[in-house]
């Protein structure tokens, strides 16, 4: 009687638990049938993680949200190293994202392709932190979206020249002519993107670099090609590697990043070219074709609060154009740290000359894209390799001489 009342009971038990499992189960993916993917697509290196004890940015809008509205969002974050890159991308329609970061004249591009949706600032309050010259109707630097339409500011900066100061001389820098210098042969990198390696050229020679004459364009490819020869390579993310690990000596690069560099290897020094240089400024934006406007909306409300701000500002070393940023003492004496002249490197711009780069119209855009293949794609011939070729041709032709006798001895047997 003991055992078969053991028996019912125990049945009973696992009646009771896998009732509870498959309740459980099955409230689970309801819960996730409820969590909404916020598509958010940025630059490499451009939002706090949570490495090194820092924020994590998009894991702290999953939880604010959770907390403000009730409602489970998980951010998908991927990243891209150059606006064309991007374009290419969100023109292509393979992903639907929901939040985009690209630079100025890019977002000129985008809106004249009807391709990003205005923002409904209701769900931006935020917006009241970014400061009046990106900001309002006396913005200076709206240049690429008058009223802000259909951006919102989320970092800028300026293009300058790093170098190593264990392997270049200082006498040698200030000018663009230090990315040109055949002293550093081999030791020297350029943008692997069309508008600032062009850019590059165009201020050393003082040419406009929103020009739509072909001949100016063709007199920086000229100038890009006499550089080449002298070229370690066209690189994007991988200059961290190159420039932290003393494998390369110079090169062109963004303002901020350089502070990420320098903090890896204190030998590495910046300035902005006495010529002139490109001022830029990077925004947040939402895709025509966003599933999720209302939560990107939120999101990028969220990411202009206090706390994501000056934590991405902290991460990234780009100046902000957040108040809360700016004002904040505790991220004032974080940039100290890392360099005494950290915070005016990047904030000050003052007796710089720097102009923006403008969307192109589309037959230049297509003349641009043409010459830079045209660069990409020259071929240097060098005597050693007319050797080799030569020998080649030389082989190819001894065995097929060989083997043609052979053949014809075979045949008289």
């Amino acid at each position: 009687m003991k055992k078969l009342l053991i028996k019912i009971i125990s049945a009973s038990l696992c009646v009771i638990m896998l009732l509870s499992l498959s309740l459980s189960l099955a409230s689970c993916e309801e819960e996730e049938g409820k969590v909404k993917t916020l598509y958010v697509y940025n630059w490499g290196e451009y939002m706090s993680d949570g490495s090194e004890g820092s924020l994590d940015s998009n894991a702290a809008f999953e939880e604010w949200y959770y907390k403000t509205y009730g409602e489970r969002v998980k951010v998908t974050y991927s990243t891209f190293s150059s606006n064309e890159d991007m374009y290419a991308k969100l023109s292509a329609g393979a992903v639907s994202y929901d939040v985009i970061v690209p630079s100025d004249y890019m977002i000129e591009r985008l809106i004249k392709e009807d391709m990003l949706a205005p923002l409904d600032y209701a769900n931006i309050p935020n917006i009241k932190n970014i400061v009046p010259e990106f900001y309002g109707p006396d913005a200076e630097f709206d240049y690429y979206d008058e009223g802000n339409v259909y951006s919102v500011p989320y970092f800028y900066g300026m293009i300058g020249i790093i170098y190593n100061t264990d392997m270049v001389d200082e006498a040698d820098t200030g000018s663009w002519d230090l990315m040109w210098n055949e002293k550093y042969s081999g030791n020297i990198l350029q943008f692997n993107n069309s508008r600032d390696a062009f850019g590059t050229a165009q201020y050393f020679l003082g040419l406009d670099v929103n020009s739509a004459d072909e001949a100016e364009w063709r007199q920086a490819l000229e100038k890009l090609r006499d550089q080449k020869e002298i070229l370690q390579g066209y690189v994007m993310d991988e200059i961290f590697n190159k420039m932290q690990g003393n494998s390369a000596a110079i090169s062109a690069y963004y303002a901020g990043d350089f502070l990420t560099m320098y903090e890896e290897n204190d030998a590495l020094e910046f300035y902005y070219p006495e010529e002139g240089t490109n001022l830029y400024v990077d925004a947040m934006c939402i895709p025509k074709t966003s599933q999720n406007k209302l939560i990107a909306e939120r999101y990028i409300d969220f990411m202009l609060s206090e706390e994501p701000a000056v934590a991405n500002a902290e991460y990234t070393y780009y100046a902000s154009p957040n108040r809360l940023v700016r004002e904040n003492e505790e991220y004032k004496a974080y940039m100290a740290e890392i360099k005494e002249d950290a915070y005016d490197k990047i904030y000050t711009t003052e007796n710089i000359k720097a102009t923006p780069y403008k969307n192109l119209s589309d037959k230049t855009l297509a003349m641009v894209n043409n010459l830079w293949e045209e660069l990409k794609s020259d071929i240097d011939v060098s005597p050693t390799i007319y050797i080799i070729c030569i020998s080649i041709v030389g082989s190819l032709v001894f065995f097929g001489v060989f083997f043609g006798i052979r053949k014809k001895k075979r045949n008289s047997y």
